[in-house]
């Protein structure tokens, strides 16, 4: 490989940095302009802007002990024609076509289900008669996503203001889709889902299962997601958050040792040794 290609390479590693699109970008790397074997030079760049990309999600995923490599027939889903035709111009077909043919798994594996049941919300897209989508908040406590099996994930459909825009959407297109994050992770998966309702009456069993019974909440049907496809997205630009538990943990022990030297400090100037 050329130097400037392993230049590029590590300089990609350590930033976001890559390549201009413009026709004059090799002007850059001279030492390439006539490189035997390199048939197509700005092809070659893009296939290394697609792995730095990949390596570098890789990386962050793994600092945050999650497994990205699976996924489930996302591309069958995602990856129209439109789509596909824009990777090609944009040069990251051939990198996609690789990713399609790889880590593929029928199912949620460990990675997803932990993931999921460790959510306190995600983001629902449904599409309404008028052929517009609408995007909604779904929350509850850590956990009140369940996943049944390794296809199937429920939840407790919370009374809320009662317009009923998702439920009413999935009457003629059950169809949906959903991102959930983990912010403090900088992690987020993609699903494709059917989506079918349950009313409470007709399955008491699955409410024993589905209900968080130590939330106050009141229950009005239950929501199950066939999963069809999901894939783990890329972690740039999640802006880290934390939620107050979250942040109290962490300086849990911090405070406890400030405690500590408080007292400390109040029995020195008391003379108690």
């Amino acid at each position: 490989m050329p130097n400037s290609a392993l230049r590029y390479l590590f300089k990609s590693l350590n930033s976001w940095e890559l390549l201009p699109q413009d026709s004059n970008f090799l002007a850059l790397y001279p030492d390439l302009n006539g490189f035997e074997g390199w048939m197509d030079k700005k092809l070659i760049f893009n296939e290394l802007k697609a792995i730095c990309f990949h390596i570098r999600f890789a990386l962050t995923i793994y600092k945050a002990s999650i497994n990205p490599f699976h996924i489930m027939n996302y591309a069958k889903f995602a990856f129209t024609d439109a789509v596909k035709a824009l990777q090609e111009t944009q040069g990251s077909r051939l990198a996609y076509e690789r990713v399609e043919k790889s880590n593929v798994v029928d199912g949620l594996s460990d990675n997803e289900i932990g993931f999921i049941e460790d959510r306190d919300s995600f983001y629902l897209a449904s599409i309404g008669e008028n052929e517009y989508p609408y995007i909604q908040h779904r929350g509850g406590p850590k956990g009140f996503v369940k996943v049944l099996n390794d296809k199937t994930i429920g939840l407790v459909d919370f009374t809320g203001n009662k317009q009923y825009i998702s439920v009413g959407n999935i009457q003629t297109r059950p169809q949906v889709s959903m991102i959930m994050v983990s912010y403090p992770q900088k992690a987020r998966l993609k699903l494709y889902a059917d989506l079918r309702i349950v009313e409470l009456e007709d399955d008491p069993a699955l409410f024993e299962i589905l209900d968080p019974a130590d939330y106050k909440h009141r229950p009005e049907r239950m929501m199950l997601f066939d999963i069809k496809a999901f894939d783990w997205n890329c972690p740039q630009h999640i802006t880290p958050r934390y939620t107050v538990e979250e942040i109290q943990a962490a300086f849990g022990p911090q405070k406890q040792y400030i405690e500590q030297l408080e007292a400390e400090i109040a029995r020195l100037k008391a003379g108690v040794v």
